[in-house]
């Protein structure tokens, strides 16, 4: 909706105070043609279309002022140019690479072995078979719909795929209409709709009341589940490999959906143990009883004690399927008697089978537990040792209980007094040097820092920021502040850090583990914000700088947001090369004045596209702003 609001003067109120200069839609675009030096043409021009929302903090120290940094999502209008040095000005990748997924590219997935998925799992290129280019949007790229129309209707243009629509036609996986994708909510196994489906599952599962808030889809297709489960104030977090599915995780992602590129293969999940209240395979055909049940035992330790594992699809309801799944009648009765052995094993009690969905419920703590002595049990300190690390054919053991009443690993508030009650972990000291005095005074800290966000930028928690991403999560405070019933964030702890990802799960948050000197397992443009706070401090050492920053670009999408906290000297070298990624980047001091060492970075990802031109070389194409 365009809309003109007359510019005004603003008052200096006191250091952070700003004001917001609405101006009409109807701005000019300047535009310039630019070639490079390798005779690439660049079309340079404003965003385009749509409001413009500028606003001016008043520089009290030495610092550059955030100063006419354009938050709304529009093409085409004017932008002003940097007078800042450059050291290096990065030019578009090839249009090949607009879907460009680092570690799991198709070509270096293919030398690897099949065997237990071992190829869809990540494979990173070395780094000096990094790309050191901008990854380009797709023609016609548009601004995603806000939450939540965006979680039934996609932008064509922005995931130009269409092969589920017909693989999956009568499923009701997505439509395609006109120039949209549609996802009317249905799934393989919930042809009523994922609606009907939760409801089901909610007359076993307490959804309703705040118990379960963290839950693990595996498997995931377009993510339908995770989608609809937003309005019960369940907060899924789902995966599926880059495979012939295409583009099923860029699609969840587009949709306003937390997902990953990922698969249940030879390494563990990037997730810490008793991470999720609920799981479930929806007819995602992971072959639940191969390997000794190695993948149920990964499963088990990801599962909080008490949570819930739902299977629909193969091979329950059986009786009823076994012809259309061209198995006989031994094969599938003989694969659930397996999985109903293996969920013994785990402590696991069925509550529920009746039509296609069965579900078991894990329990509370070992006390009850019918195990035998031949079952393998993992070390216990080995369960948070998860990235890259190969999964084994043994049973994570509950933490100890001391009487049969306890949840092991600690009883957890209803979501939403779970987000700010203190974490089991830390109340426990599982945490080094992280108690619950500093567990409430980095609260107090967050909540200080995001109000200063959001007087920086109001858009924050609106809907036009849905994904977001906090690059160096620590305990979970920058996504508990921001936290919206408009948007989700990706808590991710990177491994080089203290292991805090258990307690963000134990807040009712999600997140993954990561390193950031290699990609993370996303599409290009799936993030709306990236946060980051301590990052390039964490790994000046460690990686190049620029690849973390140009792989903050692939994923961040054309007029996202970034906001950094860091010490002045990085954050200096980061603004000089971000100001060759086509940002428009601004520092200010923290809000506790100028003689704090850390500064803040605000900066936004230009609109831009790849064009229709023909390329011109192998390494980089012709492209829109």
């Amino acid at each position: 909706m365009h809309r003109s609001h007359p510019s005004y003067n603003p008052t200096v109120q006191d250091k952070f105070s700003l004001s917001l200069l609405l101006t009409g839609a109807n701005r000019i675009a300047r535009r310039s043609i630019v070639g490079d030096r390798r005779g690439t043409l660049l079309t340079r021009s404003g965003f385009g279309k749509g409001d413009s929302i500028a606003m001016e903090i008043t520089r009290l120290s030495n610092c550059n002022t955030v100063k006419e940094l354009d938050f709304e999502a529009h093409h085409r209008i004017e932008l002003t140019e940097s007078s800042e040095p450059k050291k290096k000005v990065f030019k578009p990748c090839d249009i090949k690479y607009t879907d460009y997924t680092p570690c799991q590219e198709q070509d270096r997935a293919m030398s690897f072995p099949r065997e237990n998925m071992i190829y869809r799992e990540r494979h990173c290129p070395p780094v000096n078979e990094k790309l050191h280019c901008l990854i380009p949007a797709p023609k016609g790229y548009m601004p995603p719909f806000p939450w939540p129309k965006g979680r039934d209707y996609v932008h064509y243009a922005n995931v130009p795929y269409k092969s589920l629509t017909v693989e999956k036609a009568n499923q009701h996986w997505v439509e395609f209409q006109g120039n949209v994708f549609r996802f009317p909510g249905g799934g393989t196994m919930f042809p009523q709709g994922a609606d009907a489906y939760i409801d089901e599952l909610s007359s076993v599962i307490p959804i309703a009341d705040g118990s379960i808030r963290t839950a693990l889809d595996t498997g995931c297709g377009v993510a339908s589940w995770g989608a609809y489960l937003f309005s019960r104030n369940v907060l899924a977090m789902s995966f599926a490999p880059r495979d012939n599915h295409e583009a099923q995780i860029q699609f969840a992602l587009e949709r306003g959906v937390p997902a990953i590129i990922g698969v249940l293969g030879s390494i563990r999940l990037p997730y810490p143990s008793r991470a999720f209240d609920m799981a479930q395979c929806s007819r995602c055909l992971i072959p639940w009883t191969s390997n000794d049940g190695i993948y149920l035992m990964e499963v088990d330790r990801v599962l909080r004690p008490g949570g819930y594992w739902i299977l629909s699809g193969p091979p329950i309801n059986w009786k009823t399927y076994y012809q259309t799944w061209k198995r006989t009648k031994e094969d599938l009765n003989a694969e659930q008697k397996k999985i109903e052995e293996l969920a013994e094993k785990l402590c696991w009690e069925k509550k529920y089978e009746k039509g296609d969905i069965a579900i078991w419920r894990k329990k509370e703590n070992d006390k009850y537990c019918n195990r035998k002595n031949t079952v393998k049990m993992c070390e216990p300190n080995d369960s948070e040792d998860v990235w890259y690390q190969k999964m084994d054919t043994c049973i994570t053991p509950f933490p100890e209980v001391s009487s049969d009443e306890e949840v092991a690993g600690g009883k957890l508030e209803k979501f939403p007094a779970r987000l700010f009650a203190v974490p089991p972990r830390i109340s426990n000291g599982l945490i080094p040097d992280v108690t619950a005095e500093s567990f409430e005074e980095d609260n107090k800290i967050w909540r200080k820092h995001v109000d200063v966000y959001k007087r920086v930028n109001n858009l924050i928690g609106s809907p036009r920021y849905r994904n977001i991403m906090d690059m160096n999560a620590n305990l979970g405070g920058f996504a508990a502040a921001v936290h919206s019933k408009n948007s989700w964030v990706m808590n991710v702890v990177p491994t080089i850090s203290k292991n805090t990802l258990g307690a963000i799960y134990e807040r009712g948050l999600v997140g993954m583990y990561h390193d950031w000197c290699e990609g993370f397992s996303t599409y290009p443009r799936t993030y709306d914000f990236i946060h980051g706070s301590d990052v390039f401090d964490l790994y000046e050492n460690t990686c190049n700088i620029e690849d973390i920053l140009l792989e903050m670009d692939r994923i961040l999408r054309p007029e996202g947001i970034v906001i950094l906290r860091d010490g002045v000297d990085v954050l200096n070298k980061v603004k000089i090369i971000a100001a060759g990624m086509r940002w428009d980047v601004k520092l200010m001091d923290d809000e506790d004045g100028p003689l704090v060492p850390k500064k803040i970075m605000v900066a936004v990802k230009q609109y831009w596209v790849v064009s229709s031109s023909p390329q011109k070389n192998n390494n980089s194409t012709s492209s829109d702003e």
